[in-house]
């Protein structure tokens, strides 16, 4: 079964977040939902799911630390990390990439585009 990891601090995007992706519950995919860093990255490790949707700004660990710990320390090229802000600056955005962040999405985010890219790695 495929797992994806929803990791956000803000209530209203992790339900949105999951809403958008709960029609793919009923093809076999189960989501894991955390509230912050230190949540994602136990369940990370725990679960290993193939999607994770990181929130950068995050309490506990923020989202680069997460990205960067399963990327670079750990060396999981397997898991797919997209890496979601609010801030769309180009610094950021290079941040994302250096700590081996597979995509970076800016908020508000279209679900049409999360659930096609969902699809899209999952090989759906």
């Amino acid at each position: 079964m495929a797992k994806i990891l929803i990791a956000d601090d803000e209530t209203y995007i992790r339900v949105l977040l999951e809403q958008t992706l709960e029609e793919l519950e009923d093809e076999g995919v189960e989501l894991i939902i955390t509230a912050n860093g230190q949540e994602a990255m136990e369940n990370i490790v725990a679960e290993r799911p193939e999607l994770v949707f990181l929130d950068v700004m995050m309490p506990k660990m923020n989202g680069f630390e997460v990205c960067n710990k399963i990327k670079n320390e750990l060396g999981w090229r397997d898991t797919y990390i997209i890496l979601l802000t609010a801030k769309g600056q180009e610094f950021d955005k290079q941040k994302g990439l250096e700590v081996g962040a597979d995509l970076y999405m800016t908020k508000p985010f279209n679900p049409d585009e999360i659930v096609a890219k969902a699809r899209e790695i999952l090989g759906m």
